[in-house]
């Protein structure tokens, strides 16, 4: 049983942060340096199929496994371990919701002729010169309109892929312009739960905080696009001489027509306006359904006999429809429902570990340890960007990796006479950014499964993503604009 006087749990904003005196950070890092191990030689050697096809997701939860036996052993109740599951996969339950509605979006946006309508007119509109900066700056707009990167990958995100695809351009690349532009509005939106989350942990307030961001965030945004304009600028794609042919194929296999614009517009209104995810994603369904009767009869008539059966076969399973072109066919696919399920297996085993993890005291032990050899300015930024990045690999969830180092790292910034915005920056430009760099971790599995893109694939693109931690030590490094407590000695 677990001994009471050794442990001690803390609630913030809803999240749990258990604390065990008895587990030392060795003992604390066996599962981690176990599940980091274990994952290397499974992406590394066995091509990601070591155990079948659900070989990550059974490798998270033989570390939670490991983690449970540490836990036992520093005397951890299986009562203890069990309620951070379920308060870990209580967090998810919405997460999981909109992949599958994304999941149906993707599959009627496609029978309705939604995706190939943006496609035909994107192919029109974006020359692959300026395509990739082109993406990071629309995927920026909406994100910070919408205050969701997840949105903004599920909608625009679906869309510049299809039209980069037919470009003939990487989909790696195109991911990672999709991802750095959502991160970027997500991170600086006021409409976003980060940016609300990590103000409120650190003790100052929202505007302080986002515009303290803009002195770290603006330059990596930036060099983002420099990096993105050369890119495009030496970028050789085969699709741009087929153009013409692709635009054929797509008019020859659907009715396009902007009207069908009034679906992907009616669900970023509805978001602007502050309904819920779970609604505005079901109305796009609706109407990209109704859409497919009154545009695409002659469609779905090719995918079934019954026209309403082929609606609600996109909605939960695979849909391919052929054209005249292998890479518009190749293009023209949508999972469904059932696409999402291995992204969805692989975040419910996140949760499972990280629950264990956080039950038996691993995750605030790791932090403690980082503080505990942060003597210097620099080397208390350090250690907060180093726990941020840790948390979201181990605790694969980003409001962990925001609310675990807040929490131990607010007192420290405090005694050195820091302002707390420094904090809060640090926790966005560490924490927020990072968790899509993660193939676990729920923002990496989610963004992957939508974009239908591999975290491997996009990692090196993703620039702003993993440029943003090193942004923030190199302005601790020069002591750029770090604000002091008023009183305190610079």
């Amino acid at each position: 049983m677990q001994d009471d006087k050794n442990s001690s749990k803390i609630k913030i904003d809803n999240q749990s942060i258990i604390e065990n005196k008895e587990l030392n950070i060795w003992e604390a890092l066996i599962p981690v340096i176990i599940l980091m191990g274990l994952l290397f030689y499974n992406i590394q050697f066995a091509d990601g199929e070591m155990l079948g096809e659900y070989s990550n997701p059974f490798i998270l939860l033989f570390g939670g496994l490991i983690a449970a036996i540490v836990g036992f052993f520093n005397k951890v109740s299986i009562t203890n371990m069990l309620d951070e599951i379920w308060e870990n996969l209580k967090s998810v339950f919405v997460p999981v919701l909109i992949l599958l509605l994304v999941g149906a979006l993707a599959g009627t946006w496609l029978v309705s002729g939604v995706i190939p309508a943006m496609v035909y007119y994107g192919l029109e509109v974006l020359h692959p010169s300026i395509f990739l900066p082109a993406c990071v700056v629309i995927c920026a707009i909406i994100s910070i309109a919408t205050g969701s990167s997840w949105t903004t990958s599920a909608t625009v995100g679906i869309a510049l892929i299809g039209i980069g695809n037919a470009l003939g351009i990487d989909t790696g690349m195109i991911a990672g312009a999709v991802v750095s532009g959502a991160y970027f509005g997500d991170k600086m939106s006021p409409l976003s739960d980060t940016t609300n989350l990590a103000p409120a942990i650190a003790g100052t307030d929202l505007f302080t905080h986002i515009r303290y961001m803009t002195i770290t965030t603006v330059p990596t945004i930036l060099v983002t696009l420099v990096v993105f304009s050369i890119i495009s600028a030496t970028i050789d794609a085969s699709g741009t001489s087929d153009i013409s042919g692709l635009l054929h194929s797509i008019s020859l296999t659907f009715n396009v027509s902007p009207w069908l614009f009034m679906v992907p517009l009616a669900v970023i209104a509805l978001i602007l306006m502050k309904t819920k995810p779970l609604i505005a994603l079901s109305v796009g369904i609706i109407l990209a359904a109704i859409f497919a009767f009154i545009f695409q009869l002659e469609v779905l008539k090719e995918l079934n006999n019954s026209s309403l059966n082929a609606i609600f076969n996109s909605i939960l399973f695979d849909t391919e429809i052929a054209t005249d072109n292998e890479k518009l066919n190749e293009l023209f696919t949508a999972g469904g429902m059932s696409g999402m399920l291995w992204t969805i297996y692989l975040i419910i085993s996140a949760m499972v570990f990280g629950g264990i993890m956080d039950g038996i005291g691993a995750l605030a032990r790791v932090t403690e340890a980082l503080l505990s050899v942060a003597s210097s300015v620099f080397g208390l930024f350090a250690s907060t960007v180093i726990s941020c990045l840790g948390l979201n690999t181990i605790a694969s969830d980003q409001y962990l990796a925001i609310v675990i180092p807040g929490k131990m790292f607010k007192k420290a910034f405090d005694d050195r006479g820091l302002a707390p915005e420094n904090l809060s920056r640090t926790l966005e430009d560490s924490g927020t950014v990072t968790s899509v760099l993660i193939p676990w971790n729920t923002c990496g599995a989610y963004q992957s499964g939508v974009l239908g893109v591999g975290v491997v694939d996009y990692f090196v693109y993703a620039v702003f993503n993993w440029l943003s931690p090193f942004t923030t030590l190199l302005f601790a490094a020069l002591n750029i604009k770090i604000k002091q407590l008023k009183g305190a000695l610079a």
